[in-house]
């Protein structure tokens, strides 16, 4: 076996004088044996099999194409964040995108959260991002501002009868929750009065808002009441806000949550419960625990580590599904430099809209493929963007519309060397090659999260349209163009 693998580390290190050419068009065209030994190339880095002899037969293949796939492959085995990729073949750049001009004003707010003239302007902005930043910027140093407190006391006056919908370039929920939240830090009695019918409202987001102006609050009461929402992000909220105020005191109320079935309340309860003395914590968390493992579910990872704890076992104890490794049907190509386009329409419930993105199957044609799969199986239409950090990402894709609820299989970073400039598409995780199928979408440029976020798409078209995204915007569809 290690006669082996130096034999593949010698083809590889003879090859890379050649390999590290651009990645044009070959003059050879590739048979069907040569595409056949690029998806065991693929295969392989996949399986994170380093000896497996399809690298030695790609590194000595005449096509640069296919070396430079065999060189890049073993780089990422042998260093997962592939700190020598500025040695391999360079990609073009993405798309360059000019910034929207509110988004200077949305940055400068930053240092101008006790200017409390600047943000009563902000709060007249055209642009509801800045809005809405300024309000959450507001803090008690602002409280003697009576116009400040009463825009958002209108907010939450004012809010549409119809919060599931909204018109491009205007808002729903969002500005009676962001209004509470703000009220609750500058005018708490005012909050207070608003509190019970926001807690009460059909709208899960702005329950959840709601939960976290009653943490501001010191509501006891109210966490505790909304620890059964029968959403499952308000009852997180509630958990992760209500287990830091009492602390161990509503350990009979986690130990419930238990019993619920989305990963991102289990892995809150588990979390409340961490050192706990009820004695029915043990075998409701021993439970639980068995129930997310029948799931065979890869993206509930982190409620099950966090039963694990409660249970006093390591995360070791874990035990994940069996990984599946097949190679999706448009890997190769998308290796090879085909070129495929995804349109993302958004529901006229949230502004409407669309944007394409550009798959780059030449960084990453693994994840390329299995995300082209899930969009057109339809594994996104009607799931939301669950965050919107304007100056940052917006992120979506989640069936629980959480970052802890993802696709059940996960996927491997391929990390290259395509930037996480501005309209780049990364993959979500929660550490290495815990690829959970959700999107994120760069607003800005990011490069602080090249070295562990896979970039595998860009946006080409419409990236006004992703600048407008809100939180909870619906997605319509995603679907290949053709």
């Amino acid at each position: 076996m290690n006669r082996c693998r130096a034999r593949v580390w010698a083809l590889l290190v003879a090859s890379l004088t050649t390999a590290i050419t651009p990645l044009a068009p070959s003059a050879q065209t590739l048979t069907r044996a040569d595409s056949s030994l690029v998806g065991r190339v693929l295969l392989a880095e996949d399986r994170r099999d380093s000896i497996d002899l399809a690298f030695a037969e790609a590194a000595a293949h005449p096509d640069a194409r296919v070396r430079a796939i065999a060189a890049r492959g073993l780089g990422r085995i042998r260093d997962p964040k592939l700190v020598a990729r500025t040695a391999l073949p360079t990609v073009p750049p993405a798309p360059l995108w000019v910034e929207p001009a509110w988004r200077l004003r949305f940055r400068a707010l930053a240092g101008l959260r006790d200017d409390c003239t600047a943000l009563r302007l902000a709060l007249m902005d055209s642009a509801w991002a800045v809005r809405l930043r300024a309000a959450d910027l507001a803090r008690s140093s602002c409280a003697s501002d009576d116009v400040l407190v009463q825009t958002f006391v209108r907010w939450i006056d004012r809010r549409p009868s119809e919060t599931s919908s909204r018109r491009r370039g205007e808002v729903s929920w969002h500005a009676a929750a962001h209004g509470l939240v703000a009220l609750a830090r500058l005018r708490p009695d005012a909050a207070r009065a608003a509190l019970p019918d926001l807690l009460r409202h059909p709208q899960p987001e702005l329950r959840r808002y709601a939960t976290r102006a009653a943490a501001l609050l010191e509501d006891t009461t109210a966490l505790r009441a909304m620890v059964e929402d029968i959403d499952d992000n308000v009852a997180e909220t509630a958990i992760d806000a209500l287990a830091a105020r009492t602390g161990h005191a509503d350990d009979a109320r986690y130990v419930a949550a238990l019993r619920r079935d989305g990963a991102q309340v289990v892995r809150a309860a588990a979390v409340a419960l961490q050192g706990t003395t009820l004695t029915a914590a043990a075998p409701a968390a021993r439970q639980t625990f068995e129930r997310l493992v029948a799931r065979e579910d890869a993206s509930a990872r982190d409620a099950r580590v966090a039963l694990l704890a409660v249970l006093g076992r390591p995360a070791t104890d874990d035990r994940p599904p069996v990984e599946r490794v097949a190679l999706p049907r448009a890997a190769v190509r998308l290796a090879l430099g085909d070129t495929v386009v995804l349109r993302v329409t958004l529901a006229s419930t949230s502004g409407g809209g669309r944007f394409d993105v550009r798959l780059r199957g030449d960084v990453a044609p693994m994840m390329a493929a299995r995300l082209l799969a899930l969009a057109e199986a339809g594994f996104y239409d009607g799931l939301t963007w669950h965050r919107v950090e304007p100056d940052f990402v917006i992120q979506g894709g989640s069936p629980g519309a959480n970052e802890y609820v993802g696709w059940r299989e996960t996927l491997r970073d391929e990390l290259g060397t395509v930037s996480h400039r501005r309209g780049t598409v990364g993959m979500s995780t929660r550490g290495h090659d815990t690829g959970d199928a959700q999107w994120f979408v760069n607003l800005r440029d990011n490069a602080r999260l090249d070295a562990d976020y896979t970039v595998w798409a860009e946006v080409i078209t419409g990236i006004d349209v992703v600048d407008g995204i809100l939180e909870g915007d619906r997605i319509r569809s995603i679907r290949r163009v053709r």
